[in-house]
């Protein structure tokens, strides 16, 4: 018994072009779904960098918001400092 079903070149690119329609859609839904805040962990963010400063070759200056809130961080030195709560 033969089997008369040879894939040729035309079968193997019509396969190739649908699996990249199939992974571009998923890869716009993604864009979207993160863009209007439904991807997991976009809307529960607490933390950002605001802005980073450096003082010197080792100190650096944060900002950073918490919760809504800002403070200020001083790192690189001997010890890390909060140096003030913002607001």
């Amino acid at each position: 018994m033969t089997n008369s079903f040879d894939p040729g070149p035309s079968t193997w690119l019509l396969s190739i072009a649908g699996l990249a329609v199939v992974l571009g859609a998923l890869w716009l839904l993604a864009r979207g779904a993160r863009a209007a805040g439904l991807a997991p962990g976009a809307a529960g963010r607490r933390l950002a960098l605001q802005e980073s400063t450096a003082i010197d070759t080792r100190r650096r200056l944060h900002l950073v918001r918490v919760d809504g809130r800002e403070v200020l961080i001083l790192t690189g030195g001997g010890q890390d400092a909060v140096v003030g709560w913002l607001s």
